[in-house]
């Protein structure tokens, strides 16, 4: 961020803060809200989560040392963060268990149905900062959207978007927990917004339906257990112990969310290009397993399903075959691929044929 001048004494901070949250609207975000950059309530939590080595290979989640979570640290002139969600619920999607509960389906989490997020919301960021900038004349900012250490979850909570929940997703009164986030870095002091309090009261649902129990106490997850690490973040083997609790998922996992009472409220996703592409909504197991390497980079063309390469999605997939109900035509696509896979995902079929002969 480069700081330049500004006659700061001419801005109405308030007025600027309605027209930020307008024009935040226009682009198509749900909500906004402002947060200064102290986040010390957050920085033990992380590094303790850190020296417990609960990030598993996620090795990029302590890189960056103390900028994730010192805004400034980061994008030197920061002052403040303009911290706004994006509604994803995909509409016109398969009812989630009924998939989830069709062992010949793969399940692949909602957020990833459509395209990447990542373009699409930085794009509009950018958009929105440079209305800040027309209005105010030249300021610093950075515009984000999972795209650097930053400490999303904590701002938004601190933004007054919702509070973390004890599966560490943010949640809404109003709107659950299905939406993105983003963020802006910027150098102006706005005013700040209040944040959410907790409203999970009791409720243990998404620790309670865990398939791996990564929720291992309110708030604190361990990823290296977590189906959406295991099948995203993970490039190796998958650990064999939790291959049977994976069930289906291929890419991700939503049960969290699908059992909390909050989500009642959700909203479907405005976005068109969040809508399910190519019906990965319910598609077969079976058929997802035929596709070449030269399909698999086609079809999943724009989307964040890409990033994990040919050589995960069918080391997920076999799992998931493995897992299925047992079936000779199931066994026979596992021993034809087997021929041509690596042999990380051979090391999986071989798992998933002995699972189908047991």
């Amino acid at each position: 961020m480069e700081n330049k001048s500004i006659n700061n004494s001419e801005i109405d901070y308030s007025q600027l803060v309605e027209k930020i949250k307008r024009w935040a609207f226009d682009a198509g975000f749900q909500q906004t809200g402002i947060t200064d950059i102290n986040l010390s309530d957050y920085e033990a939590k992380f590094n303790q989560w850190i020296n417990k080595k609960f990030h598993g290979e996620m090795h990029y989640m302590e890189r960056h040392g103390s900028k994730r979570y010192r805004p400034a640290e980061l994008v030197p002139g920061t002052v403040r963060v303009i911290s706004v969600r994006m509604d994803y619920f995909p509409p016109e999607t398969k009812e989630a268990w009924s998939v989830i509960n069709e062992s010949k389906l793969a399940y692949i989490s909602r957020y990833a149905l459509g395209r990447d997020y990542h373009k699409l919301m930085r794009k509009k960021l950018q958009a929105v900062a440079k209305k800040i900038e027309a209005e105010t004349g030249s300021t610093g900012y950075r515009a984000f959207v999972d795209s650097a250490p930053v400490m999303e979850k904590a701002l938004a909570e601190k933004a007054g978007l919702g509070w973390i929940g004890k599966h560490t997703n943010v949640l809404n009164r109003e709107t659950g927990s299905w939406f993105f986030l983003g963020e802006i870095y910027t150098d102006l002091p706005l005013p700040i917004d209040t944040p959410q309090t907790d409203h999970c009261g009791e409720c243990t649902r998404c620790i309670d339906i865990c398939p791996t129990q990564a929720i291992i106490a309110p708030g604190e997850l361990d990823a290296t257990k977590c189906i959406s690490y295991l099948t995203i973040e993970l490039r190796g083997s998958i650990p064999e112990t939790l291959r049977p609790q994976m069930g289906n998922r291929i890419y991700g996992c939503d049960d969290c969310q699908l059992v909390c009472p909050w989500n009642r409220f959700a909203q479907l996703s405005e976005q068109a290009d969040f809508s399910a592409r190519h019906q990965l909504d319910a598609p077969e197991l079976l058929d997802l397993f035929s596709w070449s390497e030269k399909e698999f980079l086609e079809k999943m063309e724009g989307s964040a399903i890409r990033r994990i390469g040919y050589e995960c999605w069918q080391r997920n997939i076999a799992v998931a075959l493995g897992n299925a109900d047992k079936n000779k035509i199931i066994i026979q696509s596992l021993t034809e691929k087997r021929k041509t896979a690596s042999a990380m995902v051979q090391e999986h079929i071989d798992w998933a044929i002995k699972q189908q002969t047991i």
